[in-house]
């Protein structure tokens, strides 16, 4: 099956799954189980959400390793995707400068902002053990995950 019918498939699937749901809680850990379940060659994926009391991204719902519980904004590829408001998708993390290692068997990285209402959220975070595995096939599908993901949520 191609990179395009298999997330044509899975974004389908997530519309399902959610329904008319609108607990975002619910929406994401149920997204991020079906990204880790439908995603080859990726070690890890979840959110991170943006918490304003310390002005954090602070570890939401996810799938795989143990991770980092907090990032600071402008910090890491998960902080600085946050501040720009844009998807960063990086080949080799090694040559991220700033680059957090939660897991050490990543080596490439594609994270989406979460937008609800012009009020930025949190992210996307889906992590690679190999270099080079997100390209813009995997931005343009994944960003469509994440507007039907908060669809639900748009008060």
């Amino acid at each position: 099956m191609s990179k395009e019918a298999n997330y044509r498939i899975t974004n389908k699937q997530l519309a399902a799954v959610i329904g008319s749901e609108t607990n975002l809680i619910a929406n994401l850990s149920n997204a991020a189980a079906l990204l880790f379940e439908n995603l080859p060659d990726i070690n890890w994926s979840g959110f991170y959400l943006y918490e304003e009391s310390s002005g954090e991204l602070v570890l939401g719902p996810f799938q795989g390793k143990v991770a980092c519980i907090r990032i600071g904004i402008g910090k890491g590829v998960c902080g600085t995707a946050f501040e720009k408001s844009k998807t960063l998708l990086v080949e080799d993390v090694n040559q991220f400068q700033g680059h957090i290692a939660c897991d050490a068997a990543s080596q490439s990285e594609i994270v989406i902002p979460l937008t609800i209402n012009g009020q930025k959220i949190g992210v996307l975070d889906i992590d690679a053990p190999i270099t080079n595995r997100f390209d813009k096939v995997d931005q343009q599908f994944l960003e469509q995950f994440v507007e039907i993901l908060l669809k639900n949520n748009q008060a």
